[in-house]
């Protein structure tokens, strides 16, 4: 590692607040960071921050097709260490595999099975975090023959892990001349289906327009013949379900700024055994998207209350009757809302909500004809 002096620091950090989207943030990052703690391949990721799972944007580096299944599920096999779930809640949220395993990486599927065939010996790996929420994660890896990362090297991505959380968490709130985009997408939901090895089988056509609007990212081609690349987030939600036997879900916006909400669930057959997974691809509901409206604003679960009270038009003193509370408590919720959202007054605030999280939904249910 290059000692990195306090202006290249300053520097990075001045960058990463100054990111205009998540693609510029991943490369400016990425390239100030390989010149003070070189690695030979990355993965950027963002996460949905309500659950930790892969979404959008994805940044690979140096990094060629094949093995990308092996990459994204090796998170959720028992036996593996340093996983990403562990480093988003542990006192430090960065790891290097090495440093961990005492030398011993072999016991990581994900050495024995990604790394080693393809000559790296060592991975650094990230969450980025803040007020408890995964934004965003981060491998790096350093091929055989270089030294192993040092603690200098967690120390300095540790530092970054804040600053990078709180500007992909920017990027969740609309900007401020955001206007809403209409799309002319039906209602209907796009349907997956893939095989109990991960396979997609099966796809209907409102899938393939969903997925075209969605951000462009690394993308797997289809085993069975189906002429379409999946990217890396439905593969690897898919593939929560199906190792998990359970449901996986996450929220991702479209290349227009409209949320989608992609839901994958493990089918049975008759004596109870997984097989195919099922995926579900969407517009959001508002209620879909609350969640992320509380962590994009930093509220809490007693202040999306409030808020929702506000948008329904009602004064202090019912929201305080509504939500069992003083109209005191009820003053202060509101004026911490206005802080954190960046607003004066109650109409600003419904505006800003209603225009990202409402609207768009509206939108696609509103029927507009020329009446005589």
């Amino acid at each position: 590692m290059t000692t990195p002096t306090r202006n290249t620091v300053a520097a990075l950090l001045s960058d990463i607040a100054a990111a205009p989207d998540a693609h510029t943030l991943f490369a400016e990052t990425s390239a100030r960071l390989r010149r003070i703690a070189p690695f030979d391949a990355a993965v950027w990721v963002a996460t949905d921050p309500v659950n930790g799972l892969t979404t959008a944007p994805v940044r690979v580096e140096n990094l060629h097709e094949g093995g990308c299944g092996t990459y994204w599920e090796s998170e959720f096999f028992a036996e593996n260490v340093n996983l990403f779930r562990d480093l988003a809640r542990a006192a430090v949220p960065v790891a290097g595999l090495r440093a961990v395993t005492g030398g011993r990486p072999g016991r990581s599927p994900l050495y024995r099975n990604f790394m080693r065939p393809r000559g790296f010996d060592d991975e650094l790996r990230a969450v980025f975090r803040i007020d408890g929420r995964p934004w965003g994660q981060l491998s790096l890896f350093r091929e055989r023959g270089r030294a192993e990362f040092a603690a200098a090297d967690l120390a300095l991505v540790e530092s970054l892990s804040t600053p990078i959380a709180q500007r992909l968490r920017s990027f969740a709130q609309p900007a401020a001349d955001q206007q809403p985009v209409p799309e002319d997408a039906s209602d209907a939901p796009g349907m997956l289906l893939f095989d109990s090895e991960g396979a997609l089988v099966s796809i209907n056509d409102e899938a393939r327009d969903l997925l075209a609007r969605l951000p462009p990212g690394p993308a797997t081609p289809t085993p069975l013949g189906i002429d379409l690349p999946l990217p890396v987030w439905i593969l690897s939600t898919a593939g929560r379900a199906r190792l998990t036997g359970t449901s996986a879900r996450i929220r991702i916006r479209s290349g227009s700024g409209r949320w989608l909400v992609c839901h994958a669930s493990c089918l049975r057959d008759a004596n109870g055994r997984p097989g195919m997974t099922a995926m579900v691809i969407e517009p959001a509901t508002p209620s879909e998207v609350a969640a992320l409206v509380l962590a994009a604003y930093e509220l809490t679960r007693r202040e999306l209350d409030v808020v929702e009270q506000i948008a329904r038009g009602l004064p202090t003193a019912e929201i305080a009757e509504k939500l069992h509370l003083s109209p005191h408590t009820v003053r202060d919720h509101v004026k911490a809302i206005f802080d954190k959202v960046g607003v004066t007054s109650r109409g600003e605030l419904v505006a800003k909500l209603f225009t990202e999280f409402q609207l768009p939904a509206a939108e696609r249910r509103t029927i507009r004809v020329e009446a005589d």
